[in-house]
């Protein structure tokens, strides 16, 4: 009889055990989950309560069922990108990824949750998409104001697993409300075009934001593409639109999470593609104010003092021409790894060109090239070296130097070298050939 009542104790004891542990279960689970809604429903959640949340998911999950799992890592991870879009913390995003990853790998166990099916169930698209946006915002963070792109092997990553989601979408409202999920399918389509556009690939980006084409980046490719085309006119008024649709977005506090998760532009660099339009446009004056812009924003606005320098310069305004051309040099030099720039030389050529030191312009030029310089400069370093040496009087080089004209930018003076070219009397070998 004694044996019996001990045992009966034992039981009772284990039962209350159970029962407590299981209210210590669900009251952990109720808090998680009410401090993600709080998270997820507010336009804009505040730290702290991005950290609580944080914080109650880490305690729920050592006690979530395997069932459960999914869900706890998913809302970790959700509030852990919520607060990384605060902070901009790239180590938060890659933590955030981190999550979501996991509830990747938890997913299949709901099937065996009370009251379902044991069919496997598909992944939900912000299953799909939230890590790989997270590590692109991590890596575009992580690569700095100087050079915003992310690696290239990262970019091809995130790339082949946001193609897959989005070519089957699923906004079942599981995870994530439908019309956030809906949202956050326009997002990935806006990083895929981004991605293209780091590239260089115009059509692919076109693309890809094809489905959105009041976005500040289907009005950016649009400008690209149109720049291309020496559609100059039309390119600044596709940048113009681009600046306008991010201007708004960045003012508007009640953006969603998936809004807020867009790729953000380089507005260093799109002012300075508006005003380098605006310039070849003949738009002179709003290209200065346009530039000015540029020059106060970019971290390193040698290339957009270079754009202000030239614009000065058609205007007529050859003074501000010079010390543009001369801070242009120094800038780029400023920010020169080891004090080498092919690019400070290429602009100390140009004012040296100006003021008709030839000689000394040809050498600048010639270092230009000998130094590392960005390849879309290139040819014009070329053609600059070529026009200085026939404006010195070696006019042997003028053949050279109408060669090179093909290959030049639209800021390159072509007709000015032409001009350069014509003032050269033809040699004798071509003289006997014209003859013949």
């Amino acid at each position: 009889m004694l044996r019996k009542s001990i045992c009966y104790l034992v039981l009772l004891g284990g039962f209350y055990a159970l029962r407590a542990a299981d209210e210590q279960q669900l009251a952990l689970a109720l808090r998680a989950h009410t401090d993600f809604d709080r998270v997820q429903q507010a336009p804009l959640p505040d730290l702290p309560d991005t950290t609580r949340c944080e914080q109650s998911q880490a305690a729920w999950l050592p006690v979530a069922t395997p069932a459960d799992l999914a869900q706890a890592h998913f809302q970790k991870g959700y509030c852990a990108l919520a607060e990384a879009t605060i902070t901009r913390s790239p180590a938060e995003f890659v933590n955030a990824a981190g999550e979501f990853d996991e509830s990747a790998k938890a997913w299949p166990a709901r099937a065996f949750r009370p009251g379902r099916n044991r069919t496997p169930e598909p992944a939900p698209s912000p299953l799909r998409l939230l890590a790989p946006i997270a590590r692109l915002e991590a890596a575009v963070l992580s690569a700095g104001n100087e050079d915003p792109h992310a690696d290239a092997a990262e970019l091809e990553h995130a790339r082949a697993a946001i193609v897959p989601a989005l070519d089957h979408p699923v906004c079942a409202n599981e995870l994530m409300p439908v019309p956030a999920c809906l949202s956050l399918l326009d997002t990935s389509r806006l990083w895929l075009g981004w991605i293209a556009l780091q590239h260089d690939d115009l059509y692919e980006a076109a693309d890809e934001l094809s489905t959105l084409p009041d976005s500040g980046w289907a009005h950016y490719a649009s400008g690209k593409h149109a720049f291309h085309d020496h559609q100059f006119a039309e390119a600044a008024a596709q940048f113009a639109r681009a600046m306008e649709v991010w201007t708004r977005a960045q003012s508007d506090s009640s953006a969603s999470l998936a809004a807020r998760l867009s790729p953000q532009p380089d507005r260093a660099k799109a002012l300075e593609d508006w005003g380098g339009a605006q310039l070849l446009a003949g738009d002179l004056a709003p290209a200065i104010s346009t530039l000015d812009s540029a020059i106060k924003t970019a971290p390193n606005p040698a290339r957009a003092l270079f754009l202000r320098a030239r614009a000065e310069e058609l205007a007529g305004r050859m003074e501000p021409a010079m010390a543009d051309y001369n801070m242009a040099a120094r800038t780029a030099l400023a920010h020169a790894q080891d004090l080498a720039s092919g690019e400070a030389h290429l602009y100390r050529g140009i004012l040296l060109y100006r003021r008709k030191d030839f000689e000394h312009a040809e050498n600048e030029f010639a270092s230009a090239l000998n130094f590392e310089i960005p390849n879309e400069l290139k040819p014009d370093a070329i053609a600059w070296r070529h026009m200085a040496t026939v404006a010195g009087g070696a006019c042997g080089s003028r053949a050279m130097l109408e060669d090179s004209l093909g290959a030049v930018s639209p800021y390159f003076p072509k007709d000015e070298a032409r001009a350069v070219a014509a003032s050269c009397p033809l040699t004798s070998a071509t003289v006997t050939k014209a003859a013949i």
